[in-house]
């Protein structure tokens, strides 16, 4: 048994760690531009150790690589060699395991007994994150074709294997053909790796291209490598009946964490509309466990303070 799958096993709840770019802007530092908040993976690495810290310091479970928007294609093109952008995604692996280290060192015994030792989960974000075009929130990929979604993710799936994450978080997904990519690469070419998807809907229904929810939980039912399937990066409005619909095709535990209920304009880089504040995360993450939720917590324009208060109010 497989370490993922082992704790969703033996625990009721699993606690992500929360946004990276929300977080790092909240601190002043800009993360305009195509490679967003990874850009700092070169500038200034510590920043993203410390900002790891910060998620277990507040109870975080999961660790995620910061490889979301770091791609090779992307350091590439933002003019790092081949090799220089390798070494970069083989650093957000060492910067996930120096923070586990130094925060798992300080705690104590009677600590350690009341949380799992974190897990570091390899970060697969969608192609539209290359893109960084907002495409997330339309799924629209153009001409591309299975075969090449493949290639995109590929070898970056690869470095962070080598690296040793602890299993895959394939997130953020808005296309139905990248989901059967990324299902169908693990199976044929990481045979042994444990994941879960997570994929994004703007009505708890269908994926933004159009793919029904119900064919995604069908997939990932058929998968012995995906442990878990859920939404993140939604508003909190459509998680659900998101749930309704998967949980009518798989028994797997489910995935939430939503954002804010906020707009993301990808031409502007900017966030629109008002936050939905008529329930705050935990009570709606409350909600969410009574309908089979079980790796839970929050996505773009939540904080530290969201993950401490899941922590503190789903494990006391």
């Amino acid at each position: 048994m497989g370490q993922l799958k082992e704790l969703l096993a033996t625990r009721a709840v699993l606690i992500l760690d929360g946004a990276l770019g929300t977080e790092l802007e909240y601190r002043g530092y800009d993360v305009s531009g195509k490679l967003w908040s990874a850009k700092y993976l070169v500038e200034k690495p510590e920043v993203i150790q410390d900002l790891h810290e910060t998620y277990l310091e507040a109870g975080a479970d999961i660790l995620t690589t910061s490889t979301y928007q770091a791609t090779l294609p992307g350091l590439i093109e933002a003019g790092l060699s081949d090799a220089e952008a390798e070494k970069v995604l083989r650093l957000t692996v060492a910067l996930a395991k120096a923070a586990r280290d130094k925060v798992w060192a300080k705690l104590s015994e009677e600590e350690k007994n009341k949380r799992p030792y974190p897990l570091i989960g390899g970060d697969i974000g969608p192609y539209a994150a290359y893109l960084a075009d907002g495409s997330e929130y339309s799924g629209d990929y153009g001409e591309i074709t299975v075969e090449a979604l493949k290639a995109f993710h590929r070898p970056r799936i690869a470095i962070l294997l080598e690296e040793g994450v602890d299993f895959l978080i394939l997130e953020t997904v808005p296309n139905g053909s990248e989901v059967q990519a990324l299902a169908e690469l693990l199976r044929e070419e990481f045979p042994t790796v444990e994941a879960y998807l997570s994929v994004t809907s703007p009505n708890g229904e269908a994926l933004p291209d159009g793919t029904v929810l119900k064919s995604i939980g069908a997939l990932v039912e058929g998968s012995s490598q995906i442990l878990a399937v859920g939404i993140n990066c939604s508003a909190p409005r459509v998680v659900s009946k998101a749930l309704r619909v998967l949980r009518k095709e798989t028994d797997k535990p489910l995935v939430t964490y939503p954002n804010s209920g906020e707009v993301y304009d990808g031409a502007t880089q900017t966030w629109s509309e008002d936050a939905d504040h008529s329930h705050s995360l935990l009570e709606n993450t409350r909600v969410w466990q009574a309908q089979g939720a079980k790796i839970v917590g929050g996505c773009c324009r939540t904080r530290p303070s969201d993950i401490a208060e899941l922590s503190q109010g789903l494990r006391g």
